[in-house]
């Protein structure tokens, strides 16, 4: 604690930075207070509500596990081979992170929606985007992929390419050489990455809302309640959700510490 306030430079720091830290708290800590737990709890027993946070964990979810199948491959090529034109396909994945979410939710209307020609052939599956969990997903999937595949592409270039050529000159498969020098090598990185794409993804709510209104996850269910009814009934929502995802964000932490601690 002592190395916080050695000179007037790092206290200065420090108090800019507590600053900050008391901008993100306060609103969190003012809204967790401010219902009580009996509220919570009927607010917890609504149906509606349960089935738009279990929805909007789950969409996450299964929109993260689709980016992991896709995008670690392609951050290993993007951390790996030089080939023309590499710069547009980082720029590209970089894209969803600056345009507007409402705008993310059009352009997926546009190739997704029932008179499209990927919503038809999909249609022919049984399968529709719009008002309909796939929507949620491929929304959520798409304004935070970027976050999975930049945090892997990161993983792959600490790892040392030297490694990868020993495996290959003692007889080791690329395959193999993948999963069992670079892949583990890079796994911290790749699951930091997951983390917070799925995190992104249960916070999302301009694309959600243009592609599926209903059925409505969290963030929707809390706007609507909001217009509707006002702050005192959209309240508790917004504080169920504060404390799952708190909940949820310790848990990680501590499950990361102690695998670090085991490591070390």
């Amino acid at each position: 604690m002592r190395a916080l306030f050695t000179d007037k430079m790092r206290t200065s720091f420090v108090v800019l930075g507590s600053l900050l830290i008391l901008f993100i708290a306060w609103p969190l800590l003012r809204t967790v207070t401010a219902s009580s737990p009996a509220v919570l709890w009927q607010t917890l027993l609504d149906e509606e509500v349960r089935a738009s946070i279990l929805l909007t964990f789950y969409a996450s979810f299964i929109a993260t596990g689709m980016a992991f199948i896709c995008g670690v491959p392609l951050a290993y090529l993007l951390a790996r081979v030089d080939f023309p034109g590499k710069w547009l396909i980082e720029g590209i994945v970089d894209v969803p992170i600056v345009v507007p979410h409402s705008a993310a939710g059009i352009a997926l209307l546009m190739v997704f929606g029932r008179r499209t020609l990927l919503g038809q052939a999909f249609g022919l599956f049984g399968i529709k985007f719009v008002s309909a969990a796939p929507g949620i997903v491929i929304a959520m999937l798409f304004v935070s992929l970027s976050f999975l595949v930049n945090a892997a592409q990161e993983g792959f270039e600490a790892v040392d390419p030297r490694l990868e050529r020993v495996a290959r000159t003692l007889g080791a498969s690329p395959w193999r050489t993948f999963w069992r020098v670079s892949f583990p090598l890079a796994w911290r990185s790749i699951l930091s990455g997951m983390i917070l794409m799925w995190a992104r993804g249960l916070s999302e709510f301009g694309a959600v809302v243009i592609m599926a209104y209903h059925p409505m996850v969290a963030p929707v269910l809390l706007y609507e309640r909001f217009e509707s009814f006002g702050l005192r009934y959209s309240r508790p929502v917004a504080t169920l959700m504060i404390l799952i995802c708190l909940f949820t964000f310790v848990v990680l932490r501590v499950t990361a510490g102690r695998e670090r601690g085991e490591k070390v």
